[in-house]
Order: C-alpha cells, then sequence, then structure tokens
C-alpha cells in the first residue's frame, strides 16, 4: 500500500463503529472519490493476506471495517512497523499540518477526523486546537465549533492569507514552516513559480532577499489554490485604481499572465493588487543604489521625516555622528521604503532573528525602540519590534564600521618557528582581523627593544610573555579556530573593558534593599510592572506615570533578553532620580515569547554612554551565567541576593 491508502486504513481502523462516506474519506485525503474506490482495491487484497477483516460498502450509507478487535490490535501494530508514523511526525508538524486544514477547508472538520489522521488522542487534539484558536485571534480570526458538524475558521479572506502566511509563528523552529508549505504543492508547481519569479526579477533588475523570495513564492502558491477553491480576495477599487499605477503592478501582472495557462485559473485584478502589495512590501539586498533607489526619500516625504529623524536621534543618543555614514543611510532608505508599503499594506512582518537581536544587542535595539515610539507619535503610524530588529542589525554594522575606522590597532607577533610559519601567522591574522595593523614578525629576543622603538598596542605571540607589559595574548602558530575566536574576544575586550576590572557592578549603585522583592506570586507581567513602578514612586525616584509608561513601552516590544531575565523600562523624562528594582518570581511567568523568574526594573536615566552602556554590558553578563540566574531565583534574603551581585567576577 501506498502512504494515502495506509492512512485510508488507519482511519477506517479507527472508526470501525460506524459508517464512513468516501466523500468524507476523499475530502481528508486530498483527491477524488474515484481514487478512493481504486484505493479500496488495494486495501481490500492487503486485509485478505493480512487479517479476516472485511470492507463492508454499503451503498447510501458508506464503507466500514468488519473486524474483531484482537484483529484491530495486530494490524494496528503491523501498521506502525511498516510506517511508524510516530517518528516522522512531530508535535510542531501535526500543529502546523492542522492550521492549514483547518485555514484551507470549506467544510467543517471534526476533533474526532483530526484525531484519527494524526493518531493522537483528542486531548492532545483539543490542546492543539486551544493554541491555534489562541494564535488566530491575533488576525482577527475564529475557530467556531458547532456541534455535529464539526470545526470551520470564520473571518475574511484577507486575514486567513495573512494567517496561512504566518504560521511559523505556532511554532519554536520557524525553518520547518517553508518546508512544511512546499510539501503542500506539487514539486513542479513549485520549480514553475520558483523560475518565473527568477525571470521576474532578471528582466527588471530586481534583487529581492532570500526571505523576500521565499516569501513571494508561498504567496503565490496560496493565491493559486485560493482560487481554486473559489476564495476570492476582497480590495477596494481605489487600492486597485491605486496599485495600477505603480510599476510594481505592470511588473506582477506579466508575472502572473505567465502562470494562468499552466495552473488554468484567470488572475482577476483584485489577485494581481494583492501580490503587488507583496512585491513592493519586499525586502531587497542592497545591489542597485546608483538607479533604482537614489530619489527613493524625495519622492516619499514620510520616509525622508522617517529617516532623517531616525539618524538625528540615534546620534544623540550614542554620540556617533551617523550622517556621516552613507552606507548606513542608503540601507535604511531601502529598508524603510519596503517596511512603510508593508505597514500602509498590513502585510504581515516577520523577523526569526527577533529574540536573538535583542539578546545581543540590548542597549541598542532599546534605543531604537525608544526614537521610534517618538516617530510613532509624529507620524501616527506603529513601526513594529520586528522592524526595530531589523533597524537596530543597520546601527549596529555602522557603529562596527565607525570602530574599524577609528581603532585599527598596531600589534607585533611574536612567532618562536621559522619564516615560513610566521608569514603563515601573520597572513592569517589580517585576512582575520582586517582592522589590526601588524607591523611584522619579530622573534622574543627582539621584543623589549622593538617595543622601545614602536608604538604597539597588542602583542601576540606563540609562546607566554610573562614580564610584558602591554596587552598580550598567545595563540597557536596555525591560528586554530578557538585561537580565532579567543583573539576577537580579547580585541573586545580592549574596545569596551569589561566589569572584571571593577570591584563591583554598577547597577548597585543603583538599587537598595527597599527596591529588592523576591519570591513574588504573580501571574502576569503587567502587574509586576506596576508593583516595581509605584515602589520606585513611593520612594521619589519616579513620575507617577511612569508605570503606565512602562506597561505602554512592554506592548510595543516585550523586554526579555533570555536565561529568564526581563528589563522594563519608560521614557527617561519620567525619572527624576536614577534607581533599579528588582523582582525574583515564585514560579516564572510568560513574558511576550519567553517564561521569566528575574525582573530588573530600569528607571535609569541618561547618565552618560559608558555608565548606561556598562549596565547593559553587565545585564549581559548576567544573562550569560544561567546557574548564577537560578541562584538569585532561589534566594529569600535580600542582603544575601545583594551580596551575590556584588562579588560577581
Amino acid at each position: 500500500m501506498n502512504n494515502r491508502q495506509q492512512e485510508i486504513l488507519y482511519v477506517l481502523l479507527s472508526e470501525s463503529d460506524g459508517h464512513l462516506l468516501v466523500q468524507d474519506l476523499a475530502d481528508r485525503m486530498n483527491c477524488s472519490e474515484k481514487t478512493i474506490r481504486t484505493d479500496f482495491k488495494t486495501i481490500e487484497e492487503y486485509l485478505a493476506k493480512y487479517s479476516n477483516a472485511l470492507l463492508v460498502k454499503k451503498p447510501g450509507l458508506g464503507v466500514y471495517l468488519q473486524i474483531e478487535e484482537h484483529e484491530k490490535v495486530h494490524l494496528f501494530n503491523r501498521l506502525y512497523r511498516v510506517n511508524n508514523r510516530t517518528k516522522y511526525e512531530s508535535d510542531e508538524e501535526r500543529i502546523l499540518q492542522i492550521a492549514y486544514n483547518l485555514l484551507m477547508k470549506i467544510k467543517p472538520v471534526t476533533a474526532q477526523d483530526m484525531a484519527s489522521r494524526h493518531f493522537v488522542n483528542r486531548a492532545t487534539i483539543k490542546k492543539d486546537l486551544d493554541k491555534i484558536e489562541e494564535w488566530l485571534n491575533r488576525f482577527d480570526l475564529a475557530l467556531v465549533s458547532k456541534q455535529r458538524v464539526g470545526l470551520t475558521i470564520e473571518g475574511n479572506e484577507n486575514k486567513k492569507r495573512k494567517a496561512l502566511a504566518r504560521l511559523s509563528d505556532l511554532i519554536s523552529t520557524p525553518e520547518l514552516t517553508n518546508q512544511f508549505m512546499k510539501k503542500q504543492f506539487l514539486s513542479h508547481e513549485v520549480e514553475f513559480v520558483t523560475n518565473e519569479l527568477k525571470s521576474l526579477q532578471k528582466r527588471h533588475s530586481l534583487f529581492f532577499t532570500d526571505d523576500t523570495f521565499e516569501s513571494l513564492l508561498l504567496h503565490t502558491l496560496l493565491m493559486v489554490r485560493r482560487m481554486k477553491l473559489k476564495q476570492p480576495i476582497s480590495i477596494s477599487n481605489k487600492e486597485i485604481i491605486l496599485m495600477q499605477e505603480t510599476k510594481e503592478y505592470e511588473w506582477t501582472l506579466e508575472f502572473l499572465k505567465q502562470l494562468e495557462s499552466v495552473f488554468s485559473v484567470h488572475f482577476a485584478e483584485e489577485e494581481v493588487t494583492y501580490l503587488t502589495m507583496h512585491v513592493l512590501g519586499g525586502k531587497f539586498r542592497y545591489q542597485d543604489s546608483t538607479s533604482k533607489w537614489k530619489n527613493l526619500s524625495e519622492s516619499n516625504p514620510t520616509l525622508s521625516i522617517l529617516v532623517q529623524h531616525l539618524i538625528k536621534s540615534m546620534s544623540q543618543l550614542n554620540m556617533i555622528d551617523f550622517s556621516k555614514d552613507q552606507i548606513l543611510i542608503d540601507g535604511l532608505k531601502i529598508h524603510l521604503y519596503a517596511a512603510l508599503n508593508r505597514l500602509n499594506y498590513d502585510l504581515s512582518v516577520s523577523n526569526p532573528m527577533l529574540d536573538d537581536i535583542k539578546k545581543m544587542y540590548p542597549y541598542l535595539f532599546d534605543m531604537v525602540i525608544h526614537v521610534l515610539e517618538e516617530i510613532n507619535k509624529i507620524l501616527a503610524i506603529c513601526i513594529p519590534e520586528e522592524e526595530a530588529a531589523y533597524l537596530t542589525l543597520h546601527f549596529q554594522a555602522s557603529i562596527e564600521r565607525f570602530n574599524h575606522k577609528e581603532k585599527n590597532k598596531i600589534a607585533i607577533i611574536v612567532c618562536h618557528m621559522g619564516i615560513g610559519m610566521s608569514q603563515l601567522l601573520q597572513t592569517k591574522i589580517e585576512r582575520k582581523f582586517r582592522h589590526l595593523h601588524v607591523l611584522g614578525c619579530i622573534a622574543k629576543a627582539d621584543l623589549e627593544e622593538y617595543i622601545k622603538q614602536h608604538d604597539v598596542e597588542l602583542v601576540i605571540s606563540t609562546i607566554p610573555l610573562p614580564q610584558l607589559k602591554v596587552p598580550h595574548l598567545v595563540v597557536s602558530p596555525l591560528l586554530e579556530w578557538s585561537d580565532e575566536r579567543k583573539l576577537e574576544n580579547f580585541l573586545k575586550q580592549l574596545d569596551e573593558p569589561i566589569r572584571n576590572d571593577q570591584h563591583e557592578f554598577v547597577m548597585l549603585n543603583y538599587t537598595t534593599p527597599f527596591l529588592v522583592f523576591l519570591q513574588q506570586d504573580v501571574e502576569h507581567r503587567f502587574t509586576l510592572i506596576e508593583k516595581l513602578a509605584n515602589a520606585l514612586y513611593d520612594k521619589g525616584y519616579v513620575e507617577k506615570e511612569f508605570a503606565l509608561h512602562a506597561i505602554s513601552r512592554e506592548k510595543m516590544s516585550a523586554t526579555a533578553i533570555g536565561t529568564g531575565i526581563a528589563i522594563p523600562h519608560a521614557n527617561p523624562t519620567y525619572i527624576k532620580q536614577s534607581a533599579i528594582a528588582i523582582a525574583t518570581l515564585k514560579e516564572p511567568i510568560d513574558w511576550g515569547s519567553e517564561k521569566v523568574s528575574l525582573v530588573f526594573m530600569l528607571a535609569v536615566k541618561n547618565d552618560g554612554k559608558e555608565v548606561t552602556k556598562q549596565l547593559f554590558r553587565e545585564l549581559s553578563f548576567i544573562c550569560e551565567q544561567p546557574a548564577f540566574v537560578n541562584k538569585l531565583t532561589k534566594e529569600t534574603n535580600v542582603m544575601k541576593f545583594l551580596s551575590y551581585l556584588h562579588d560577581m567576577k
């Protein structure tokens, strides 16, 4: 038997107490009734060979298996040995399949159907449906259950397609979604649309990012499938006319015309407009700056204001003149042009790196969020945290470019081996670390005199140099991968001396025992934020409005930074005197997409760039110590808790 025939037999075995309509089986298997009737012949041959069961067909009633209970168990076990489905289908794949089927099906589906199809009990399906229902609420879609009929998703077509495009939000491994979605279509369909998209790019010198290319491929395939199910999109005449004036509409129409004969469909103006919006909202690789993107801000006043405000505010907060970085400015124009289109047309935006970016660059991410709050008010828009994370990467890249310009370190290599090995080591270091200026390779015996005659900032050596006062590091002559990482971290420490040189955390200067609340028993993050904010207000550190604005800030972007830690905060204008309130929780609570058990409420004014950066380095340092976080969250004595922070090395 093939996979479909095995699946039909599974259903028959699972529901052997009643008749099954052939049409229902066809709907479940996504095939015709004729195919099901042909499959019955193969299934009957299988049953005759391995059991005494009979497939009984009754016109008008359906089909059922006439089988003894012990034979049912025998057949189940045999099928599991042949095709151990539980091994191949994970919980995440099952949830994706259920959500996809509910969104794509026109007719209701019962929970029992789902349980039978996925070979799990109804309790498991109920749990899956609860998760799916919560997720659907984000798109204003409702999961409706009608007794003796089944489950359907109610809502308009635009929102259903948006949900289909965001199935990855349902699971913790988003990369699985792309593989899953492509499996829902025939390989030649995927290949044809892929090739036509590539041709479109080539004809018009477009450079979609890989994510955008995959997104357009998926939207096109889903659009065709929905049209065949007679589920058209609804778009106003005003929007259609607006889109028809763009060059992107012409490109999209040209692209879809190539698909019509292959898929036997005709794309209405609404469908062309729908896909045009996604083309406009797509992200581009930065390769064609001289022509296509040069005058973006001049033709779009909102974009011009947005870029200027971002550059000006981020320059002030970081004390770096970002207006001198043309690469940054051009990159922001290209990214924000597409971002504004995504907002205008209510297109979904995802950022699989969101949590990682928030953890890696919490200080910079928070500044971007702070600036976007101001921009959102000025321009009456709502730029989400996913976009803020992308913008953080643009500014981080700019900072690194500035650092490389300003901080070319002068180094010397001490190698105890021959000239060949010395030259190889120097070449490797110069290739891997372009901001290092290596004066040359010398012997250990010449080092002392050399340093007197040259301004050397760093010595990289293949042998220990215990008496040397200049910063130095020992590496293998072959500069292995572990040596590269060690050198990279060493250079970072030279640029930004870490807290280890200090006797205590900067954080301890901002908190006191009466701002530490251990083993709190709360169910929601907003409750805890309000409690900590009120404690800061009662002691005179912040204005009354601080609590409200901290919750507002939290709604814009959850402040969890990993390892069970969150750092809620509000605009510095509501702070009278810098302070930090701290709380631990008896049980971890949901904080955005993470669980949190340790909370630092930051009410810290701009007390100087270095102090603020140091504070965020300390928080990142704690994040890297899960055992230490666990120790803090288990503590019940406030003074001991603070002593742990004091003793951190």
